[in-house]
């Protein structure tokens, strides 16, 4: 059973910066795949950023080149960076595990809320 706990959700303004911390109960080096997915009010749950255990990173088209994933694998910790934040960025930011490439079992934190107003 791997646990999640997110961290470092909170208000900022438009152009903002947040950085969002995962601690995970297990060492992360041997999950396959780590990442972030967001809600916003009345609507589904989209990824947002995907890194593998070989430090490989995907993002999805709306972020890209402004928010980083990263890993650190001696803390067991995963990263979300977020710059030059936009209105649409509000949501409740959860993270992500998936233990395997075949065969694994996937798990969710319980969340941190992401709020961009002015």
């Amino acid at each position: 059973q791997v646990q999640l706990v997110e961290s470092g959700g909170d208000l900022a303004p438009p152009g903002g910066s947040l950085r969002l911390t995962c601690t995970v109960s297990e060492k992360i080096a041997d999950i396959y795949l780590l990442g972030w997915y967001r809600q916003a009010p009345g609507e589904g749950r989209t990824w947002v950023a995907m890194t593998a255990n070989d430090m490989s990173a995907n993002y999805v088209d709306s972020v890209k080149g402004r928010f980083t994933i990263s890993r650190d694998n001696t803390k067991n910790m995963v990263y979300l960076l977020m710059d030059s934040l936009k209105l649409e960025d509000t949501a409740m930011y959860y993270c992500y595990a998936h233990t395997q490439l075949i065969g694994g079992d996937d798990y969710w934190g319980q969340g941190t809320q992401v709020t961009v107003s002015s």
